[in-house]
């Protein structure tokens, strides 16, 4: 990995940890696949810890400009997905 998750420094450092696991999540996504309710998993909690539209926007976009990996192409295919289904990007 050649970069740096975007956090936010007033996060504890359970809510930092738990943020980099949902970026994981997004990367393991789009590298081999990741099962649905897994993600949707770390999504939820992402939500509860960045819970505004604005900073989820603007801190997923950071990840993307750093990684390449959209969240939310990922979420948004994880919520039409089944919940057994397996989430490969491409």
């Amino acid at each position: 990995m050649e970069y740096q998750y975007p956090i936010d420094y007033h996060w504890s450092t359970e809510e930092i940890v738990d943020v980099i696991k949902f970026f994981e999540a997004i990367e393991r996504a789009y590298e081999s696949g990741i099962g649905r309710d897994e993600l949707m998993e770390t999504y939820r909690r992402f939500k509860e810890i960045v819970p505004g539209k604005a900073q989820e926007k603007k801190i997923c976009g950071e990840f993307e400009e750093l990684s390449s990996y959209s969240a939310y192409r990922a979420i948004k295919k994880a919520k039409e997905a089944s919940p057994m289904d397996k989430i490969i990007m491409k």
